[in-house]
């Protein structure tokens, strides 16, 4: 029996240039306007990771359940498009979406 589907956003993109010498990827998960968890990764494809594994912990936390190996769950290493992605780990799934960025609504 498969939950329904909880809804997140993210927002995932390089960082400018700084005083560090390579390459970073901001990352947000969000639950409508609450902030779940942020950072940054040097590769899109390791923030991406990232957003799945606290997005499972998530969904878990809010059924009461503690999912084990959360980190292994199957979903696809390719960059993710516009639109919605799908990661599922044992009942429960999650819906990521992109968020629109503010400085791009001008």
């Amino acid at each position: 029996m498969i939950i329904e589907p909880i809804e997140l956003t993210y927002s995932l993109h390089l960082l400018p240039a700084g005083r560090i010498p390579f390459r970073r990827w901001r990352w947000e998960l969000w639950h409508g306007a609450q902030l779940l968890a942020a950072g940054w990764r040097v590769s899109a494809l390791h923030a991406q990771r990232a957003m799945r594994v606290h997005a499972l912990r998530y969904a878990h936390r809010l059924h009461g359940l503690h999912p084990l190996r959360v980190d292994q769950a199957a979903a696809s290493e390719d960059a993710w498009g516009r639109g919605p992605v799908s990661v599922e780990w044992g009942d429960v799934r999650v819906v990521l979406t992109r968020r629109a960025r503010a400085d791009t609504l001008a």
